[in-house]
């Protein structure tokens, strides 16, 4: 069973869309939040700082982007990025900064590399960052230590409101329930699919296949969406690569059946169990 963190959230200009401070208790690294447009004219001891630094905005096409990247000095590199000709790095609306005691050069590299790669396995944001050092030498026990340092940044990013180093669909190892004891299945026409609930949404799994034809009443929104989705390669012959997010398990259902339909009544278990059945037991307890 996991335990409880106490996490310090402090509202520096006493503003939400300002700069922000986050701390974890028994920690001694620390997450900055700020937008660019307070960034340059901010001056604060940490952004000097060595830290791993996460550029937030959108890319070209208007999809979610960050980019990643370390610094012995973060202020001067954002300075760098600002004065380089550069498009990648020059959507950023926000910044967050993880800093941290005793973070030498060796520590940064891994722990932007290791950042980096989780980002792109969990394919919620679109990393602009193209190379970073894959192979740095470490000794075990320093290792083991950025990777708790790495937990620790990725929770607060998520209390910050950035969830691109979670999964999607997430198992909680301590649980007693299985991953297959919480899905859900839709058939129908040509769709054969399986789901779960998820603290964001619902999640549609990898593989799922989906109807070609879409009902008259969907409208031209509902059919650019399935484009583009074909478009970024997530759907292929009207099969799912790679689990997608929705909204609501009807949403879910629209967009694989290409018609309106109550995914509380349409996702059932293995069982036969329809998830509206399953809610009002929950409700029921």
């Amino acid at each position: 069973m996991a335990l409880g963190r106490t996490i310090e959230i402090f509202l520096v200009n006493g503003r939400p869309d300002s700069l922000i401070t986050a701390e974890l208790g028994n920690w001694n690294g620390k997450a900055l939040k700020v937008p660019r447009l307070e960034f340059f004219s901010t001056k604060r001891a940490e952004f000097e700082n060595p830290g791993v630094y996460f550029l937030f905005g959108k890319d070209s096409e208007g999809q979610d982007s960050v980019y990643i990247g370390e610094a012995e000095n973060v202020r001067s590199r954002l300075l760098i990025h600002v004065q380089t000709d550069d498009e990648e790095r020059d959507g950023w609306t926000t910044v967050v900064i993880i800093t941290g005691r005793d973070l030498e050069k060796a520590s940064l590299r891994y722990l932007e590399n290791r950042f980096v790669t989780i980002a792109r396995e969990c394919r919620r944001y679109n990393v602009l960052t193209k190379t970073t050092y894959a192979n740095t030498v470490m000794k075990e026990s320093h290792r083991a230590t950025m990777e708790e340092f790495l937990e620790n940044a990725k929770l607060l990013l998520g209390v910050l409101g950035y969830n691109l180093l979670e999964p999607i669909a997430q198992v909680d190892d301590d649980s007693p329930v299985q991953a297959d004891d919480n899905r859900f299945y839709l058939n129908g026409g040509n769709v054969v699919a399986s789901g779960m609930r998820t603290p964001e949404g619902f999640v549609v799994f990898n593989g799922a296949t989906m109807n070609e034809k879409i009902g008259a009443k969907m409208g031209p929104a509902f059919l650019e969406n399935r484009e583009e989705m074909m478009k970024k390669g997530r759907v292929e012959n009207y099969r799912l690569t790679e689990d997608m997010l929705f909204s609501s398990p009807s949403a879910a259902a629209r967009f694989l059946f290409g018609y309106h339909a109550s995914g509380p009544m349409s996702w059932k278990t293995a069982e036969g169990k329809s998830l509206k059945e399953i809610e009002s037991e929950e409700v029921d307890s």
